[in-house]
């Protein structure tokens, strides 16, 4: 069996998260027993909720163990097998973690997934045709329950979720807009992805500044906003939200370095009887179908070009994900893992 190179969390940050809170460490991988298979990562997928797992505070995931393997997705290819529904050669998507290989337990339902790699990219499953994916179609789909003409927003509009939120509403026939950092994203934004208009944020100093330019982008007001900033993004969305508007409340970037997060505007949930919904995609595992026949669909078409920052080795997966709370990766951010 081969050996494994991991990166462990080593400590818990305390504020900002910071490279030495990681460990990379060798171990040897165990034997297969039956039922189980060897999987050889191709890529690792970085996201943000990682970083509220680091923390030792009560949330909806449990807290990332110290001394253990940082958990995420990953996608690779069955190298051994003890598992009849598994040949070596399969290519698969799991929760493998910040590892080069994993021992998965096949007969768990859901531990183990086979995909088809002739239409849609490998890396793909880690992003628009996965969680990221899934989580754009619940938040849009059941939660804001668009109807065509009526005017969507999503901030951090160009990484994983955004990207597939854009495809997915232009497809309702929703006037679409995004929010993101820097005139490249945002022309990304609009020239590939399809987004009606795009803010870019760094361009606004305040919530009154951020809310002039949804004005003008958003003339009808919104009618569903995504959200996976909050703080001052979400102070300027709440002043442009129209009567009976939906918001899917799916990440708060701004505060996952513990700094509280206030609302400026509180009462016009009440004054425009907003529906405010956080949610968890991976409590709705009876939608991923669906979902996912939708997305592959949309990838294999070209009609979901999203973009990929990738970077190279599992050495380099921390200052990655560092990065990515920062907002300096373009599209879905993965680590290319190698032997």
């Amino acid at each position: 069996m081969p050996q494994n190179k991991q990166i462990h969390l080593d400590n818990r940050p305390v504020g900002e998260a910071t490279a030495s809170n990681f460990k990379l460490v060798v171990s040897e991988t165990p034997q297969l027993k039956e039922g189980e298979v060897l999987v050889r990562h191709h890529f690792l997928s970085l996201d943000p909720y990682m970083r509220g797992r680091m923390n030792d505070a009560k949330s909806y995931a449990q807290p990332q163990a110290l001394g253990q393997t940082m958990g995420g997705g990953t996608v690779g290819e069955v190298v051994a097998s003890k598992n009849a529904k598994f040949a070596v050669g399969d290519k698969v998507v799991g929760m493998g973690g910040w590892q080069q290989y994993s021992v998965v337990d096949a007969a768990q339902p859901g531990a183990l997934r086979k995909v088809d790699t002739a239409h849609i990219p490998l890396s793909a499953y880690l992003g628009a045709v996965g969680m990221p994916g899934v989580t754009a179609w619940y938040g849009l789909v059941k939660i804001i329950e668009p109807k065509a003409g009526q005017t969507m927003v999503v901030s951090a509009a160009t990484g994983a979720v955004g990207s597939a939120f854009a495809a997915l509403s232009k497809a309702r026939g929703c006037r679409t807009v995004g929010i993101a950092g820097g005139p490249d994203k945002c022309r990304y934004a609009v020239d590939e992805l399809g987004f009606d208009a795009c803010i870019d944020y760094k361009l606004h100093m305040d919530a009154p500044s951020l809310s002039r330019a949804l004005k003008e982008a958003c003339p009808k007001g919104i009618d569903g906003y995504f959200e996976n900033v909050g703080g001052m993004v979400l102070d300027a969305v709440l002043t442009r939200m129209n009567a009976f508007g939906r918001i899917a409340v799916c990440g708060m970037i701004a505060g996952y370095d513990g700094a509280p997060l206030p609302l400026s505007y509180p009462a016009l949930i009440l004054v425009n009887r907003l529906k405010v919904q956080g949610f968890i995609v991976s409590e709705h595992m009876e939608v991923w179908p669906e979902a996912l026949k939708e997305l592959g669909t949309l990838v294999a078409t070209g009609k979901l070009k999203a973009r990929e920052s990738i970077a190279d080795g599992l050495e380099a997966a921390p200052e990655a994900f560092l990065g990515l709370l920062k907002g300096r990766n373009f599209g879905k951010q993965l680590v290319r893992l190698h032997d």
